[in-house]
């Protein structure tokens, strides 16, 4: 998955956006973002722990301020890792008035990056503005093509049978599924532990 830009650098950019791994300070910015955005369903609501501990997810874009050791927050977005076979973009977001900065590609670049880092073959993420992400080569498929992703999250949304958000995916679709049981069948897939391992006494 080559990325035509990289935005992984925490070297300021001239009249935009950096992006940077984000750390435990931001974890406060990120969920009052992230949760800003969870009562209408655009993004699923994440409480302050969760993020703590999944800080290393994270990205943050901030625009650089002169003068200043940091940054303003703008935004921010997650990769979450379920195996080489497949990663997800979450919680990818940013202020209202960061709007026209370039904050939001330049995140979704730099996870995309990381997933390339990290060999992963496929990446999916689920939204409400598919438009902006075929331009970054996601194309739209059956949410049940993603069973890992049924099984982490969407099997306990209450929006389950009334989800409005289109799956994507950029990459092959994967052929297996490390999460289970699914509730969905899939016969295609792989499944990585089948049958029964019997004991006998000795």
């Amino acid at each position: 998955m080559p990325v035509s830009e990289s935005t992984s650098s925490s070297r300021p950019r001239v009249g935009g956006a950096s992006v940077r791994k984000a750390k435990l300070p931001d974890a406060v910015n990120i969920f009052d973002l992230v949760n800003s955005l969870s009562g209408d369903g655009t993004l699923l609501r994440r409480n302050y722990a969760e993020i703590c501990e999944n800080i290393r997810d994270f990205a943050v874009a901030e625009s650089p301020v002169e003068g200043d050791s940091g940054g303003v927050f703008l935004g921010c977005g997650a990769l979450h890792l379920y195996g080489p076979h497949l990663a997800e973009v979450r919680s990818i977001v940013v202020k209202p008035e960061a709007k026209g900065q370039g904050a939001g590609g330049r995140l979704l670049r730099a996870l995309l990056e990381e997933a390339e880092e990290q060999k992963v073959t496929a990446v999916c993420l689920f939204t409400r503005i598919p438009d902006f992400f075929f331009h970054f080569g996601f194309r739209v498929v059956d949410r049940t093509t993603l069973p890992d992703k049924i099984y982490k999250d969407c099997q306990t949304c209450p929006r389950l049978y009334a989800c409005d958000e289109v799956a994507m995916v950029r990459g092959p679709l994967p052929r297996i599924a490390v999460l289970g049981p699914s509730r969905i069948a899939q016969p295609e897939l792989v499944k990585l532990q089948t049958g029964v391992i019997h004991h006998t006494d000795v």
